[in-house]
Order: C-alpha cells, then sequence, then structure tokens
C-alpha cells in the first residue's frame, strides 16, 4: 500500500497495491462478480407478472359487473284479490339486482301477464312470480261458489276480505234475534271452511252484505240452504296478507 501527500491540507491518500507473492511479483487482483440473470428468463417472469396483473384486474372487473347487474320484472302497482283478473293498469316494472332466488317474470313478459287470473291476493310494491297468476277463475274443480247474504252486524268490525278463510256455522236464530224451541233443524249440521272471494259492502234492498264463498262442493247444498234461512255466522280463521 503506497502513500502520497498531494500537499493539500486535506490528508493523505492511501492507494491499496496487490500484496506480493512469496517471488516478489505482485498478485493480480481478482474481480467478483455476480451472475446476471439469463435474457429470456427475465422476459418470461415480466410476461407472467403481467398475466398475473391482468388476470387480477378482470376479476375484479367481473366481480363488480356481476353485483352491479339489474334486470328489469315485473312488478304489481296496484291491489289485485285473489280471483281477480289482472289488468295492464295493475302492472308495472322494476330493477332488481340479478341473482339466485324465485324466478321472478321479466319485464318483456308485462303484456303476458295481463289478463291471467290473481292466484294470490296482490298488493302494490310485489314482484310476480308464476305461481301468482293463473288462467282460469275460481271456483276450481271440486268447488262451488255460494253467494251468502249476512246482516253487516254479524260481521267483523274489521270487515271480509277476498282470501279471507272463514268457517261456516249455523246459528240457533237469524242475526239478532234468540233461536225459538220450534225452529226446523238447520240444514248445516256441521262446520264447514271457505274461502272469501267476494264481498259486496253495499246493502242490498234488505239490508244485507253479500258474501261470495268458496265451498267444498259437496258442501255447497247445505251453506246454500243454511243461507237462506238468515241463521249463519262466518268465523274468521286466517287472514289473506
Amino acid at each position: 500500500m503506497s502513500v502520497s501527500d498531494p500537499g493539500t491540507a486535506f490528508g493523505r491518500v492511501f492507494h491499496p497495491e496487490a500484496d506480493p507473492t512469496p517471488d516478489g511479483r505482485a498478485r493480480a487482483a481478482k474481480h467478483i462478480g455476480l451472475p446476471g440473470l439469463p435474457r429470456r428468463r427475465r422476459a418470461g417472469m415480466i410476461a407472467l407478472a403481467v398475466a398475473l396483473m391482468g388476470g387480477a384486474i378482470l376479476g375484479f372487473a367481473y366481480m363488480f359487473q356481476s353485483a352491479d347487474h339489474r334486470v328489469p320484472v315485473v312488478m304489481a302497482t296496484a291491489e289485485v284479490p285473489a280471483g281477480a283478473v289482472i289488468s295492464s293498469n295493475d302492472l308495472g316494472t322494476a330493477q332488481v339486482a340479478a341473482g339466485p332466488g324465485p324466478q321472478l317474470i321479466p319485464a318483456g313478459q308485462l303484456s303476458q301477464v295481463a289478463g291471467h287470473v290473481a292466484a294470490t291476493a296482490l298488493h302494490p310494491g310485489m314482484l310476480l312470480v308464476p305461481s301468482e297468476l293463473t288462467t282460469s277463475l275460481p271456483p276450481g274443480p271440486g268447488q262451488v261458489l255460494v253467494p251468502v247474504p249476512v246482516h253487516p252486524a254479524i260481521l267483523p268490525a274489521s270487515g271480509l276480505a277476498p282470501g279471507d278463510k272463514v268457517m261456516v256455522v249455523a246459528t240457533p236464530g237469524t242475526a239478532g234475534q234468540a233461536g225459538s224451541s220450534g225452529s226446523s233443524p238447520p240444514s248445516l249440521t256441521h262446520q264447514v271452511s271457505g274461502v272469501v272471494e267476494a264481498v259486496n259492502i253495499v246493502p242490498n234492498q234488505d239490508g244485507f252484505d253479500v258474501v261470495d264463498l268458496i265451498v267444498p262442493a259437496p258442501e255447497g247444498t247445505a251453506v246454500a240452504q243454511q243461507a237462506s234461512t238468515g241463521q249463519i255466522a262466518l268465523l274468521v280463521i286466517s287472514r289473506n296478507p
């Protein structure tokens, strides 16, 4: 190692030299370098990184698009009682997120829904499914429709609505009157289940409201005969939502 003094005030400068060999000759300095990455391998790694980044971007884009994908479906915009014919004025469309769940009716079939019969009561904002529609008016097979005149005083204060399930029973007397011992035996000897089809809340000339009931066909005659006597009552079993 040699030392030189350039004569400046900044100090001495050291120049390293190779150590001498036993024969007095200077040993040549060895240069140690790190092996370089082959060019082909470097290009392949870059391509792989680009492919992974592209795949991740596409995956996030697909997830975002799926979460935000909405489709138009048919929606009820008015109250439609069960058994009533659906008109185009009762229908509209709504945008909903696509995904698993009930098979809603596409908006493109709105014109086909009009004219069908509501199998259940429809309410504004209800999204329609095929099971809520039918093509036939009640009564169905094995059923009969019996108009039952009832005095408004024996109806529930909240009234009756289409779709309500009721129990038809015979009473010992007409509405507001006590039964007499000389009354003829009732035609209806047991309770009969029925479903309210329609209600006329405007009393007729005799002061009675008329409730259309759907009852099993074998029970229709007895219900009608009992209704003609006025000795009948309707017990509400469940309400149509």
